[in-house]
């Protein structure tokens, strides 16, 4: 795990004790801190180390503590944990920033930090996967595979490539990238922010937190995303700012796991990272060539009879299933759950590929609704079991069958994993 000097003989509170609280108690602890935690669930706070004083940091005098570690999933701007800190003069912060507090003891690395709406995972990744290529010892973390803090550190010359979402960057406040990343910015998350310019500010604050020397690569695909790097070069121009777009790249059809305009994107974003890095032009190449793409994001499960399926299950909003529709002709689409949005707008441009679609969940109704003006057939599937019934059942040699709900999956589902799984075991059922 990482540990620091930095945090031995200081008192932390840690609010939640799942994956990422636990690692960040025993990372705490290993360092020589004192350590007082809570979750409100009987057996999370049952999985903590005996050392743990267990006690709700909202009924403690937080005096002489050094931070609140919270859950990125606390929202801040309701939660009760945040004004009673700022009563004790304590900073509420996140895993994240007790990585950038052990920065200083790790040996000698590098930090790319990758943000933005839709993307970041599969940029993340491949970043990783090209770095890889190139022979340098790297590992990814953040909102994507094992709490960073739970890692061992790397060797002097590694790169750490973290996928950082706006409510971790909110607990964030010495995070210097090396290189920062943005990929795109839509409306997301708004319950938690004040309108729209208030998650994008969230997301620029990545950029606030680099020195003047460090990249900054932004996707200005999108009007956010240009006026980000529009006021990055207004008041700082001596920080290196490489605008880059979809239209860009070049080679695309070579890569097999990164077709369609959302992975020129994203290609177009890693390529420039990788530059930034140093890493020579052959490895690019090659990792882009050999990346094999990210569990639940247009993943390939089987093909039968003639029929492609495809889960797509991370694609919970509108936005991040537009890409996936506008990469195949004819599509058998399962979407629904639960509903970030009362429309499908930024689908409706593909309509035309959809031959057929099978709502499930919360939003089945509503968006039968929406399809059903838009001219298509639909069937109300409920479930997504039925869906892959109904869809195979109708779908054609050289169609696709592609569960891409554009909602969240908590309404049927643990979490978009777990739709996912659903999705492949649904698919293997079909007699694969």
């Amino acid at each position: 795990m990482i540990t620091s000097p930095a945090f031995a003989g200081k008192r932390y509170a840690v609010l939640g004790l799942a994956r990422s609280g636990l690692a960040t108690v025993d990372a705490l602890l290993a360092s020589g801190a004192e350590v007082t935690a809570w979750d409100g669930k009987d057996e999370a706070r049952a999985k903590a180390d005996p050392r743990v004083k267990l006690a709700d940091p909202l009924e403690s005098d937080l005096t002489g503590f050094a931070a609140v570690v919270v859950s990125p999933g606390v929202p801040l701007n309701k939660h009760p944990i945040v004004a009673h800190a700022r009563k004790h003069n304590v900073p509420v912060i996140g895993d994240i920033e007790l990585f950038a507090q052990a920065r200083s003891s790790l040996p000698a690395h590098k930090v790319v930090g990758i943000t933005g709406t839709n993307g970041k995972s599969t940029t993340t990744a491949l970043i990783k996967h090209i770095i890889e290529t190139a022979g340098v010892p790297t590992l990814m973390g953040g909102n994507i595979g094992l709490p960073i803090l739970s890692r061992d550190p790397l060797g002097a010359g590694g790169v750490y490539v973290l996928e950082l979402s706006s409510y971790q960057i909110d607990l964030t406040r010495s995070l210097d990238c090396d290189v920062a990343v943005l990929t795109n910015i839509t409306p997301d998350h708004l319950d938690r922010y004040d309108g729209f310019e208030g998650y994008s500010r969230a997301k620029a604050e990545l950029f606030a937190m680099q020195s003047p020397n460090h990249v900054a690569v932004i996707a200005v695909d999108d009007d956010p995303t240009r006026a980000i790097a529009t006021r990055l070069l207004a008041v700082r121009d001596e920080l290196p700012v490489v605008r880059v777009q979809a239209a860009d790249v070049e080679g695309q059809a070579d890569w097999p796991s990164l077709q369609g305009p959302h992975n020129a994107q994203n290609a177009v974003i890693a390529i420039a990272t990788a530059r930034a890095l140093g890493i020579a032009e052959d490895a690019i190449q090659t990792g882009l060539a050999t990346y094999p793409g990210l569990p639940h994001r247009m993943e390939r499960i089987a093909e039968i009879g003639g029929v492609l399926y495809v889960n797509d299950s991370k694609a919970t909003n509108a936005t991040s299933t537009a890409p996936a529709l506008a990469a195949y002709p004819k599509i058998h689409w399962i979407l629904g759950g639960l509903p970030k949005t009362d429309d499908l707008d930024a689908c409706a441009p593909h309509f035309d590929h959809v031959v057929a679609a099978y709502t499930i969940g919360d939003a089945g109704p509503l968006y039968a609704r929406i399809m059903g003006e838009a001219g298509k057939p639909v069937i109300e599937s409920k479930t997504l079991a039925q869906a892959v019934k109904d869809a195979a059942a109708a779908a054609k040699p050289g169609e696709v069958v592609l569960l891409s709900p554009a909602c969240a999956s908590f309404d049927q589902f643990a979490d978009y994993e777990a739709r996912g799984a659903a999705f492949r075991s649904a698919v293997e059922g079909l007699g694969l």
